[in-house]
């Protein structure tokens, strides 16, 4: 992939309307990027890891059929809450598909499953893992944009941002100015803001 200079201004469509357009490469990036996300809320459900898996794709699947229908623009809509209205979905009809084999859980210990999951709702999360479940998105989205910049401009923004180096102390190491570090920080970040853009809100 070429990269690309610091000058030059962003003309990519965000990942979502990628997606939405029909790129089965941004399709997949958005399954690298919320795949994981799926599984970790099911896991937190006491689902069991094969049973997560199954529903994951379940989950997957049905957002490839109604994500024409998500619309980021509408007040108080985010992908998130919209994502996790789906696996919860998913999840009680796995539920109640599992009810009606042999060996299944009981009948009142199956309904306080369902009950449970349908009561659910992404607003119970912890801020923590909220913002745990962010910076593992961010993360996976940083590391699909990385070949588009240069090395020394990646690695300025790198290690003031995640690894939390000052940028003066930056500016010595690559022999750069420390305006440059800055300009390279806030470059990917803004690319970073246009790809998640309508996915995730980031300051």
């Amino acid at each position: 992939m070429a990269q690309i200079s610091l000058t030059e201004p962003s003309t990519s469509f965000s990942l979502l309307a990628r997606v939405q357009a029909g790129s089965s490469l941004a399709w997949h990036e958005l399954v690298q990027l919320y795949g994981p996300i799926v599984y970790a809320w099911l896991r937190r459900s006491q689902f069991q890891p094969a049973d997560a898996s199954d529903i994951m794709q379940d989950t997957l699947i049905a957002v490839v059929k109604q994500l024409p229908k998500f619309n980021c623009s509408q007040p108080g809509a985010t992908f998130r809450g919209w994502l996790w209205t789906i696996t919860r979905n998913k999840s009680v009809d796995h539920l109640r598909k599992q009810s009606g084999q042999p060996n299944a859980v009981g009948g009142s210990s199956m309904q306080a499953m369902i009950q449970g999951v349908t009561e659910s709702t992404i607003d119970q999360d912890p801020p923590s893992e909220v913002a745990m479940d962010r910076a593992a998105v961010c993360r996976r989205a940083l590391a699909n944009l990385r070949d588009q910049f240069e090395p020394q401009s990646w690695q300025a923004f790198w290690r003031t941002t995640i690894d939390g180096c000052s940028p003066e102390d930056i500016a010595d190491e690559l022999k750069i100015s420390r305006w440059a570090v800055y300009k390279a920080r806030s470059r990917v970040l803004h690319r970073l803001r246009l790809h998640l853009l309508g996915l995730e809100e980031l300051p």
